[in-house]
């Protein structure tokens, strides 16, 4: 039983949009992870999604209007809500998901984060 610091674990890696886990929450991977430009349009069939801004701007486009997210606030994509993360300047979230959700959900492609515990 650690204590997790995000900073320091936000400082091993700079790749984008590669959630890094960091804690286990029963059934759940909390997650840290970089962005910047836009991700992919995809939607998670069976889950909700969970978005914290910890440094940086998130907008959180959806077809039927976009969210847009500084430090300190977050939201919840609905399941089944197709959505699309895009960071113009760089962004740090925390992001919490069951275990062994695929990062793109029915989209795949190039941006398939393998994800591994740092």
């Amino acid at each position: 039983m650690n204590k997790v610091n995000l900073e320091e674990k936000l400082a091993l890696f700079d790749d984008h949009w590669s959630p890094k886990i960091v804690a286990k929450l029963n059934d759940y991977d909390i997650q840290v992870a970089k962005a910047q430009g836009e991700f992919v349009w995809h939607e998670h069939a069976d889950t909700d999604e969970f978005f914290l801004v910890l440094k940086g701007r998130l907008v959180i486009q959806m077809r039927d209007g976009d969210v847009e997210l500084g430090p300190g606030e977050l939201f919840v994509v609905p399941k089944g809500v197709e959505h699309c993360p895009r960071a113009d300047d760089g962004v740090e979230v925390l992001m919490i998901e069951p275990a062994g959700v695929v990062n793109t959900g029915n989209a795949g492609g190039e941006l398939t984060a393998v994800k591994e515990r740092i």
